[in-house]
């Protein structure tokens, strides 16, 4: 029986769950905890606890309704879970969801509908199975984001012990409950077996007591976890003055007691606000030292955050058990260690998740803003950062669970959890690069080249080992080359591949040089991986330079690389900005002012930044730019304002600092005006532009920002009527930024919006006349170069059909009642306009009412102290159309009607006259003959 009401209870619960096309499963709640194990999820809403393989197929699902039944004694008050269909009076709230791989169980607390702790023990393969319930507190009773929880090992004598820690959010206006005998402190350890002396769940150390970690004041945690023996503890600590974020470090060792004495701690410095915050944290993996990154609010608002990566191992020559914040005793008057970001990664706007991972040398970041983008940054070990990549955008702007995770599987999908919703979205997608270069610019660590498939794949997908991918530190060029000139003069040109390739492929490393002139190597120099060199035959170069093709082969991969040498004494003229890039270029050195052998100088173009162009421009300044907040997509035909700005050729956008900067050419140019088309951008954020001269200089200094790209969720009315030219209005989100709207049956005829805000805009509905049976059109929204559908149809309907009015005279008005066929137009008093003629002379009839029934609409409109006149005539105008209905006159057939009926009415007038005449002539002969008769 228990079975089969664990099986019911399990098909019962996939009703109304759904496993998406795109990778998500959607959940009958919002999420309230997510946890996961090395292949599998499980996942925690208001009503139900989950359980889904690693590609998010579901596995079980359980109710959190049941009912709270007395035990044998009056406080022994126990939750049991009920089927979906059953009467229930209590739900089971999780805030605590900790699978423990090493018992097979999954540990779930929270709190039942009286307020009380509840925790539960279910088979970690089968959440259906109840190992064990308990009326108890772990962890907080109300669902916080702000406290964590996670198992940690203490190493003893003799064995290892699991304990669960808690670490509960803390503030002075926190509900208390008494009544269930809550004493849980800020910071606490609780069994997880029977056999650890105090019993499951409990907080007792043996004759130790209760050991626990206060805190002075309110607390936020925002994460937590285990690194070998040392437990590392994540915390805003709050006042009215300052926000302080602080690190706790704990040994795992002995006991609960003297794990919770051994804090010791540390203040996470990022800036000289003391309004920082910490909003989301992740370990980097690796060894030491203890790398950890982390998404900071530098204000303390939501707006303006950075991720930053801090060296966070433990400082064991600081004494235990003093910290300002934090204590098992008595808080201590002392300062605490002083921990500086190692390195900034990225400044951007609304982030709130952060996951970091490792592929091969380089440190990856998932990131997550408030505005609805899974942002990809790929950081190599000197801290560099590629240009960041959007692996997923919403619709709209949505915010995610605070934690993301990686498939602990496949390791090539990142989990990212919504509201009520898992989506599970690929870490790269190699095979949108087609040749070896598009593969190697993506600075993408998981891509490479492989050979064998003649394709971007991952490497595990490459089975011949023939597989090519990015260096270890971040490179701008594939391939690069010097020519350099030793005393001797002689002259040779070294070629180095910045790739990453396999040993094999390393051993089968070959370049080969040639030049149409014929021999141009001398010696034997066999080349070493990533490096190849030439010592020309020849002393000198000729006038025009020296054109040559280096071949390269790894394993089965071929690249031939283009080079032109040129003397470097020869590129020579005035010191400035545009001679030293073409001398680097060259592979050339520059060397005091001056352009010279590659080992004789510096090869790095930043050097040239430092020098003047060389040509005489005036130096143009920037005013504005309109518009200067854009969507994504950018606009077409922005204009910028400035002064000196005749030599201007084009605009320079720089979205992001590790990024190539976006270059637009100059449409229109006056002077003091340039026109110029805003570019589109993946990331939101705040782009710096300034202009160009032709000497590749850029000058002035202006700021363009770009928001999320509109989206429309309904139309209102969502119909039109035929001829078009109706009122409707959009509503969404960013759509400030739509330049036109257009329907799938005419994509040619644009609506330019009448009036347009974030939130709606309106636009007039284009014709359908010429598309002769249309039923619906889908309604499209022009930004810049894009065209987006909207989730929703536009329905055409006939022209609205008005049969009849009447006038009726009130006091000084005359109100009038128009009569229409029923129809699905929905028309509204504000789409009508009316006028009474009267005599060639038109009188405004308000429109104030409408009624509607099964065969017929009705509208009622008012003259207001219109002339003593009858109205013959309206018109009555919709959209562009304007119609008359004149009132009825009577009918030809009933004119005809009354020509025949006039004659038959005189002739029964006639004959009642010739009959009452011969009527009256017999009754006076009857009186005669009677009258003779009496005399």
């Amino acid at each position: 029986m228990i079975l089969l009401l664990a099986l019911l209870s399990v098909l019962s619960g996939e009703l109304g769950l759904c496993l998406e096309e795109d990778g998500g499963f959607t959940f009958d709640g919002d999420i309230r905890q997510f946890a996961m194990t090395s292949n599998t999820l499980y996942i925690a809403t208001e009503e139900r606890l989950y359980q889904l393989s690693h590609d998010l197929t579901l596995i079980n699902s359980l109710t959190q309704r049941g009912i709270l039944k007395t035990g044998n004694q009056q406080d022994d008050v126990q939750f049991y879970r009920v089927s979906d269909t059953a009467e229930w009076n209590a739900t089971f709230s999780i805030n605590v969801l900790l699978p423990f791989t090493k018992n097979d169980s999954l540990i779930s607390c929270g709190v039942t509908d009286d307020d009380c702790g509840h925790c539960e023990v279910l088979d970690l393969k089968n959440i259906s199975n109840l190992l064990y319930r308990e009326q108890i507190q772990v962890g907080p009773l109300k669902s916080s984001s702000r406290s964590v929880s996670f198992l940690v090992d203490v190493k003893k004598k003799t064995q290892t012990d699991t304990y669960i820690l808690t670490a509960i959010q803390q503030n002075k206006e926190q509900y208390e409950n008494d009544k269930c005998g809550i004493n849980q402190q800020t910071v606490n350890l609780q069994d997880t077996d029977n056999k650890q002396g105090g019993g499951i769940f409990s907080l007792t150390d043996g004759a130790s007591g209760t050991p626990g970690i206060k805190s002075k004041g309110d607390v936020e945690f925002v994460d937590g976890f285990q690194i070998k023996s040392t437990i590392y503890l994540f915390s805003n600590v709050l006042s009215a003055q300052t926000n302080r974020v602080r690190l706790i470090w704990l040994e795992g060792e002995k006991s609960k007691t003297d794990t919770l004495k051994s804090l010791r701690g540390a203040t996470l410095s990022v800036s000289d606000s003391e309004s920082s915050r910490l909003v989301a944290s992740s370990v980097i993996p690796g060894e030491q030292p203890v790398l950890w990154s982390g998404v900071f609010s530098v204000d303390g608002g939501d707006t303006n955050t950075e991720l930053m990566v801090f060296d966070i191992s433990p400082d064991y020559s600081r004494n235990t058990d003093r910290d300002p914040d934090f204590y098992t005793s008595v808080p201590s008057e002392v300062t605490p260690k002083i921990l500086k970001p190692k390195a900034v990664i990225v400044r951007q706007s609304y982030m709130t998740s952060v996951l970091a991972v490792r592929q091969n040398a380089w440190m990856v970041f998932y990131i997550w803003t408030e505005d609805g983008l899974l942002i990809k940054l790929s950081v190599d070990r000197n801290y560099h950062a590629a240009c960041p990549t959007v692996l997923y955008r919403t619709s709209d702007d949505r915010k995610v669970f605070l934690k993301l995770h990686l498939d602990p599987v496949d390791h090539k999908h990142v989990y990212v959890p919504f509201r009520n919703q898992m989506k599970r979205v690929p870490v790269s997608n190699c095979s949108m690069y087609t040749n070896v270069q598009e593969c190697w610019s993506a600075q993408d660590p998981y891509c490479g080249w492989c050979g064998s498939k003649s394709s971007c794949t991952f490497e595990d997908d490459c089975t011949d080992l023939d597989w090519l991918s990015i260096p270890d530190e971040s490179q701008h060029k594939m391939i690069s080359h010097k020519v350099e000139k030793d005393t001797n003069g002689q002259i040779s040109l070294k070629i180095h591949t910045h790739l990453t390739v396999s040993q094999k492929v390393s051993s089968d490393f070959t370049c080969q040089f040639s030049a149409i002139s014929g021999h141009l190597c001398i010696g034997n120099n066999p080349p070493r991986f990533p490096q190849c060199t030439c010592y020309l035959s020849d002393h000198t170069l000729p006038p025009d330079g020296l054109h040559v093709t280096v071949k390269f082969r790894f394993g089965k991969i071929l690249l031939l690389e283009q080079v032109k040498l040129t003397n470097c004494s020869d590129i020579h003229g005035p010191p400035n900005s545009i001679l030293c890039q073409q001398c680097i270029k060259a592979g050339c050195g520059w060397s005091r002012n001056s352009c010279s052998w590659a080992n004789q100088g510096e090869t790095d173009e930043s050097v040239c930044q430092k020098l003047e162009s060389g040509k005489n421009f005036s130096i143009p300044e920037i005013f504005s730019i309109t518009p200067n907040v854009v969507s994504l997509y950018g606009t077409n035909h922005a204009v910028l304002l400035g002064h000196n700005l005749g030599d201007v050729s084009g605009v320079r956008i720089q979205t992001h600092a590790d990024c190539p900067p976006k270059e637009s050419p100059v449409w229109d140019n006056t002077g003091v005006s340039v026109t110029f088309h805003i570019p589109s951008t993946d990331i939101k954020g705040v782009a710096n532009v300034c202009v160009l001269l032709p000497d590749g200089s850029c000058h002035g200094e202006a700021n363009i920002t770009y928001l999320s790209s509109p989206s429309c969720t309904n139309a209102t009315p969502s119909s039109s009527w035929i001829s078009g030219n109706r009122k409707i209005t959009v509503r969404g989100s960013h759509l400030k930024f739509v330049e036109g709207v257009v329907h799938s049956h005419a994509m040619q005829e644009v609506a330019l919006p009448k009036n347009s805000s974030y939130q709606s805009l309106t636009y007039d509905s284009p014709s359908a006349e010429n598309s002769p049976g249309i039923s619906s059109s889908t309604v499209f929204l022009k930004v810049a170069n894009q065209t987006l559908a909207c989730s929703t149809n536009m329905s055409y309907y006939p022209d609205p059909e008005f049969i009849s009015f009447t006038a009726t005279r009130t006091g000084n008005s005359v109100r009038i009642t128009i009569r229409k066929k029923a129809d699905k137009l929905e028309m509204t008093t504000t789409e009508l306009s009316v006028w009474g003629v009267q005599d060639s002379k038109e009188y405004c009839c308000i429109v104030e009412t409408n009624k509607t029934s099964d065969e017929t609409h009705s509208f009622t409109c008012e003259v207001k102290n219109p002339p003593d006149v009858e109205f013959q005539l309206l018109l009555i105008k919709y959209g562009n159309r304007t119609v008359s209905l004149s009132k009825p006159q009577p009918s030809s057939h009933l004119l005809l009607l009354l020509l025949l009926l006039i004659p038959c009415v005189i002739a029964v007038l006639v004959f009642m006259y010739l009959w009452r005449k011969r009527r009256a002539t017999e009754i006076t002969f009857k009186v005669s003959f009677l009258s003779l008769l009496a005399d």
